[in-house]
């Protein structure tokens, strides 16, 4: 079992930044993958990023490329999502997710096993 928990959520203004976190304990993350989604009110829980935790690959949305990164922190077991230069449509709760199967799916929310329980981000105009 893995227990997740996020932080760093608010509010901010377009083009602002904010890290989030996700602090993981029980299971070790090692062979694992950490993802953080999101999804906004009546949509779908879309894929945002992921790092595979041994080796350090990460992959991202096109619609945050660039703009976004994702990585493991110094502390054990902890994954940061940096966000910069955010824009209304960013909006959303922010969830992650570990999987130690996922294998190719690391895009896809089937391929996660554990989550959060979510972090608002909210971007305002």
């Amino acid at each position: 079992q893995v227990q997740l928990v996020e932080s760093g959520g608010g509010l901010v203004q377009v083009g602002g930044s904010l890290r989030l976190s996700c602090a993981a304990s029980g299971r070790t993350l090692t062979n694992s993958f950490m993802g953080w989604f999101r999804q906004a009110p009546g949509k779908e829980r879309d894929f945002v990023a992921a790092i595979r935790w041994s080796g350090g690959s990460t992959y991202y949305a096109d619609s945050v490329k660039g703009r976004f990164t994702i990585s493991r922190g110094n502390a054990k077991n902890t994954v940061y999502l940096q966000m910069n230069s955010l824009k209304p449509e960013d909006t959303a709760v922010y969830y992650c997710a570990a999987g130690y199967s996922v294998g190719s799916r690391w895009s896809s929310r089937y391929g996660y096993d554990y989550w959060g329980q979510g972090t608002q981000v909210t971007v305002s105009s």
